[in-house]
């Protein structure tokens, strides 16, 4: 099994790979029963102002080795805007 940061190392370049996006951090991340569960923020769409970016949020599945199962984009935002309570 591999270590949490490999875990994370994994994710990001399997991620930037299947989206064609690079990812700028990883937000949450836990162990499941059948791997491991990401959110990981990437970066969408740059713009000028930098605080107008897009930034989306992916949620991430993992299994034990480090290989991708699943992902989705939960939320797309500008990086300067607050999060909105959630």
């Amino acid at each position: 099994m591999a270590k949490a940061t490999e875990i994370l190392r994994l994710a990001s370049e399997q991620l930037a790979q299947l989206t064609g996006n690079a990812p700028e951090s990883v937000s949450s991340f836990q162990k499941s029963d059948d791997g491991w569960q990401l959110t990981v923020e990437v970066v969408e769409l740059e713009r000028v102002p930098d605080t107008t970016t897009l930034i989306a949020s992916y949620e991430v599945e993992l299994d034990d080795d480090g290989d991708i199962t699943g992902y989705r984009r939960v939320r797309r935002y500008e990086r300067g805007r607050a999060d909105g309570g959630r």
